[in-house]
């Protein structure tokens, strides 16, 4: 279960487009060095080392010392929850709140078209295994507010179930869920 709250000063060093990077690579290929990292971003060492520092100063990333060897140093990612709207409210945060938002978006995208590509090719019972679906439904506030709260706490239990997962079959699945009100026409 993620209980890291992303504050002002984590939202803003994280909305870099750099430190973005490099949390999606980690959430994406799991722990890693700077140096494996900065391969995979075309920076350098030391570039990836400061990013990955600012990172780790705010909670988002941690040593992962179970993975190296000698003075090999890998980090890993922690999770963390935000309330966004209360971000984008408050004029200090705004600008970094709404690049949050972009970016997720744009990932959020940016892994479903790459599964669509991939689902071409990946063996049949992963697609078969494979969830996409969309619900319509009319609720009460407090209706969104328990689904939100029941569709978190399934998610963070079995996130939790298999966080060291060593299984050597299991492979990153990416799992997004939003539920919110369309065609509002009056504030509340």
């Amino acid at each position: 279960m993620t209980d890291n709250k992303l504050d002002a000063g984590a939202l803003k060093a994280f909305v870099h487009p750099v430190r973005l990077r490099l949390y999606e690579l980690l959430e994406e290929h799991g722990a890693a060095t700077a140096t494996q990292l900065a391969a995979r971003v075309g920076e350098n060492t030391g570039v990836t080392s400061y990013h990955l520092r600012k990172l780790a100063a705010h909670g988002l990333i941690v040593d992962a010392p179970e993975q190296g060897k000698g003075k090999e140093r890998f980090w890993k990612t922690t999770g963390f929850t935000a309330d966004i709207d209360e971000l984008r409210r408050n004029p200090e945060t705004a600008q970094a709140a709404e690049a949050l938002v972009t970016a997720t978006v744009h990932q959020r995208g940016a892994e479903l078209a790459r599964w669509v590509e991939e689902s071409r090719t990946v063996p049949r019972p992963w697609v078969v295994a494979s969830l996409h679906t969309h619900r319509g439904m009319r609720l009460t506030l407090e209706q969104l507010e328990e689904l939100n709260r029941q569709v978190t706490e399934l998610l963070d239990a079995f996130q939790e179930r298999v966080r060291d997962q060593a299984d050597e079959e299991a492979v990153r699945v990416v799992v997004n869920v939003d539920a919110f009100p369309v065609g509002i026409d009056h504030p509340s």
